[in-house]
């Protein structure tokens, strides 16, 4: 009887699920090249991160004006053509401004519409109201 219980056991644990997300092997892992974080304690730090992949980041954070921690930095990531996206950003008590020619932009407004706007700064500026 022993021997029955025992063998069910371990038959039961053979049986496990091995706790591996599906799809992925061990070739799928990335190697992290650098991970570096220095942190003064006051809200100031650095950080420098890059994986072998090309991932790459870099933030640099200060004591802030109304005592929040201010950031800086940059963030590098493969794109499917080879090539890789950089993003620049701040993070203030202005908020968030990132920029990067991936981020898309509004169109320029038309001459027409830019002409109405200096006539209104002008008129504004002399006084007239409507």
């Amino acid at each position: 009887m022993k021997i029955a219980v025992l063998s069910c056991l371990v038959a039961a644990v053979s049986c496990a699920p091995q706790f591996q997300r599906p799809g992925l092997q061990d070739r799928d892992f990335i190697a992290i090249l650098t991970d570096d974080r220095q942190n003064q304690g006051d809200g100031s730090f650095n950080y420098v991160f890059e994986a072998a992949n090309g991932i790459r980041e870099n933030r640099v954070g200060s004591i802030g004006s109304k005592g929040q921690s201010n950031m800086q930095g940059t963030y590098f990531f493969p794109l499917d053509d080879g090539t890789f996206a950089e993003v620049r950003y701040v993070a203030d008590e202005f908020g968030f401004r990132a920029e990067s020619p991936l981020i898309p932009t509004p169109h320029p407004l038309p001459a027409h519409a830019v002409e109405q706007i200096r006539v209104a700064e002008d008129q504004r500026r002399r006084g007239i109201q409507f």
